[in-house]
C-alpha cells in the first residue's frame, strides 16, 4: 500500500499536471511491451508497435534498452526526469545531463534487482560515457516516435477527459475534492490527510510542505508510480487507460477527413469531451479556454443539433446528442422513430403545425549510435 500524507500544509500545494508526461509515457508504454497485462486493451497496441520497431530496425535497441526499464519492480528515476510540463526533448536533454555519480547510484540498486549477469547495456550508461548517453537519449526519441507518438491523439482526449473530472471535483470540494474524487479508482482512499493506492510495497510519502505534482498515466494500470528517491520533487502518476477497443476506434477514423476542419478544432474537441455531463466551466478548465469562449462553443453545437443542453439544481450540464455522436465517429445517425402516419381521407386540424425534425435545417452547422552500440 502507498500512502502520501498531505500534513504540513502540502494539501494546499498540490498540483495536477496540464497532459501526460512523455518519458513517463515511454517507461510506462516499455513495462506493457514486456509482460501481458491488460490484454484486451493493449494487445493491439502491443502488435502495432513490434510491427513498426521491426519495420524500423529498432528491435535490437529497444531490447537492450529494457533492462534499464524492466516490466516490473524497480527502474531508475534518472529516466523520468520531468512531470508533465516538459517537452520530449526537453526531458531527454535532462537525462542526458544525469551526472555519473547517480546513474552509478540508481543502476547498482536495479543490478540487485536483476537475475544473472548484468546486460551491457546497463554497464555501459553506468559509465556516464556521452556515447552511452546519446545512444540512451536517441534510443528513447525513437522508441517514442513508434509507441507513443502514434497515439498522442487517444492519450490526449482521455487525459482531457480525466482533467475534467478532476477539475470539476476541485472546484466543488477544492483540494479535498480532487483528492478524494481518485477514490473512484479501485482500492485507492483518502482519509484524513492521506491518499492511500494499492502498491507492490508498504510506503510513506511524506510530502512536508513540498507541492506533489499527480500526472496522468495512459500507459500506467493497476497501480500508481512514484519516484523512489524522497529526495526529488515528489509526483504522483495516476492510471487513466483507455477502454476495450480504443484503438480499433482511432485507427477508424485516420482515412476520414477531421471533423476538425469542419467545426473547428476547439468545439470537436469539446464535442469529444461530451460523452458524459459536462458544466461549462469544467469544458473550459479542460480545454485551457475562457469560460465566456467554451459556452460560446458549446452555444454552437447545440443550434446545430450535435448538444444538448440541461440544468440540474444549480448546475447547467452540457452533453453530446446521437448527431454529434455520429459526427465524431463517421457513422449514420441514429434513424427516428416511426413517423404517425394519418389515416387515408384525414388531414390535420385546422392551425396544427407540421412536427418538427431533429435534423437541423441547412446552414445549422457554422463554419546515433547503431543497435549494437551497447
Amino acid at each position: 500500500m502507498l500512502q502520501v500524507d498531505f500534513g504540513d500544509g502540502a494539501l494546499t500545494r498540490l498540483r495536477v499536471a496540464r497532459g501526460a508526461d512523455p518519458l513517463w509515457d515511454a517507461a510506462l508504454s516499455l513495462h506493457l511491451l514486456q509482460n501481458r497485462q491488460e490484454s484486451l486493451v493493449y494487445d493491439a497496441w502491443r502488435r502495432e508497435v513490434r510491427a513498426a520497431l521491426h519495420r524500423e530496425r529498432l528491435t535490437e535497441d529497444v531490447r537492450a534498452l529494457m533492462p534499464l526499464c524492466p516490466a516490473s519492480g524497480y527502474f531508475p528515476d534518472f529516466l523520468t526526469p520531468s512531470t508533465g510540463e516538459a517537452s520530449l526533448e526537453h526531458g531527454v536533454d535532462r537525462l542526458m545531463s544525469t551526472p555519473r555519480r547517480r546513474l552509478v547510484t540508481e543502476l547498482t540498486r536495479l543490478c540487485a534487482d536483476l537475475r544473472g549477469p548484468v546486460p551491457r547495456s546497463v554497464r555501459w550508461v553506468a559509465t556516464g560515457d556521452p556515447a552511452a548517453l546519446h545512444w540512451l537519449g536517441t534510443t528513447l526519441r525513437r522508441y517514442h516516435a513508434v509507441a507513443v507518438s502514434p497515439y498522442l491523439d487517444a492519450i490526449g482526449s482521455r487525459v482531457a477527459e480525466d482533467r475534467a473530472r478532476r477539475a470539476e471535483a476541485a472546484l466543488g470540494g477544492g483540494a479535498e475534492g480532487l483528492l478524494a474524487s481518485y477514490t473512484e479508482l479501485p482500492g485507492w482512499r483518502w482519509h484524513g490527510t492521506r491518499l492511500a493506492a494499492p502498491y507492490p510495497e508498504a510506503r510513506l510519502v511524506r510530502l512536508r510542505g513540498r507541492t506533489l505534482t499527480v500526472v496522468p498515466g495512459f500507459f500506467c494500470v493497476r497501480a500508481p508510480l512514484t519516484l523512489v528517491n524522497d529526495a526529488l520533487p515528489p509526483v504522483l502518476v495516476y492510471p487513466t487507460p483507455p477502454g476495450p477497443g480504443w484503438l480499433p476506434r482511432l485507427r477508424a477514423g485516420a482515412g476520414r477527413p477531421s471533423v476538425a476542419q469542419l467545426i473547428g478544432t476547439s468545439r470537436a474537441q469539446l464535442l469529444e469531451l461530451l460523452q458524459r455531463p459536462m458544466t461549462t466551466t469544467a469544458l473550459a478548465s479542460a480545454l485551457r479556454l475562457a469560460p465566456s469562449t467554451a459556452s460560446r462553443h458549446a452555444t454552437v453545437l447545440r443550434e446545430a443539433g450535435l448538444v444538448v443542453t440541461r440544468r440540474e439544481g444549480n448546475r447547467v450540464l452540457h452533453r453530446r446528442t446521437p448527431l454529434g455522436r455520429a459526427l465524431l465517429e463517421g457513422t449514420a445517425p441514429e434513424p427516428p422513430g416511426p413517423a404517425t402516419t394519418p389515416s387515408p381521407g384525414t388531414a390535420p386540424r385546422p392551425g396544427t403545425a407540421p412536427a418538427r425534425g431533429t435534423r437541423p435545417g441547412p446552414g445549422a452547422v457554422p463554419h546515433d549510435a547503431s543497435p549494437g552500440s551497447p
